[in-house]
């Protein structure tokens, strides 16, 4: 009988990949040739923020109209563009991951999902490239939300539907990701953090956000993999 399951909700960039820049510059050459502006992108940061809200600020530094048509050309010409940059681009799969994750999607008792700010199509064009889609059968993204604790909600509220209410009391979320915001959008939700410092930001700049756990990289898997280790019998 199970007697306590895990729902470990990951982010992509930084924590699952590295692509090598691939949406960063998506994203540089869709506004040159959908708006034709080309102007330096400063003070904008993308690190563990929702793409939807990236766009809404790209929109306003360039004086760009944030209509629903501006936002449809946004999208379309930012995912015909990653297709390409991701196979440009020298990007990889961050070490330990696929084990970590092979290891998990074997366990009765953890169930994986995303929670990423990536827009839904280009989290999957990702993985897609990465394989690493066929591990993840639901998430939440950045499509509609400019703050990433409510694609946190969002995820909840699908781990809701997934699980029978009994066993939702036996349930325990963990949010996977390498930014602050990752921490914190999972605090909005009283998950469980594990946070790495394979993105951009510092191990003393993650230990000041109070993780749960917290890893430099996932190259040793053991530790992290313990962790959702069924508890011993008492017999």
């Amino acid at each position: 009988m199970l007697t306590h399951m895990h729902v470990c909700l990951f982010d992509i960039d930084g924590t699952l990949i590295d692509s090598g820049g691939a949406g960063q510059r998506s994203i540089l050459h869709m506004l040159e040739e959908e708006f034709q502006v080309t102007a330096p992108v400063e003070g904008i940061p993308t690190a563990g923020r929702t793409d939807h809200s990236i766009m809404v600020d790209l929109f306003e530094y360039f004086n760009i109209a944030n209509t629903s048509e501006n936002r449809q050309r946004f999208e379309q010409g930012y995912l015909t563009l990653l297709a390409d940059k991701l196979q440009e681009h020298n990007g990889r799969v961050l070490p330990g991951i696929r084990e970590i994750l092979e290891s998990l999607s074997r366990r009765v008792n953890v169930d994986l999902g995303l929670l990423t700010g990536n827009f839904e199509q280009g989290a999957k064009q990702k993985l897609a490239h990465y394989e690493l889609n066929h591990y993840f059968d639901f998430g939440a993204y950045g499509d509609h939300h400019a703050d990433r604790d409510d694609v946190a909600h969002e995820a909840l509220k699908q781990i809701r539907e997934r699980h029978a209410a009994e066993l939702l009391e036996q349930t325990s979320v963990w949010v996977l990701g390498d930014t602050p915001n990752d921490i914190s959008c999972a605090r909005a939700i009283g998950a469980n953090v594990i946070a790495v410092a394979t993105g951009v930001y510092s191990l003393e700049e993650l230990r000041k956000c109070e993780p749960d756990y917290l890893f430099e990289h996932f190259e040793d898997v053991q530790p992290v993999l313990s962790l959702f280790d069924p508890p011993e019998s008492l017999t």
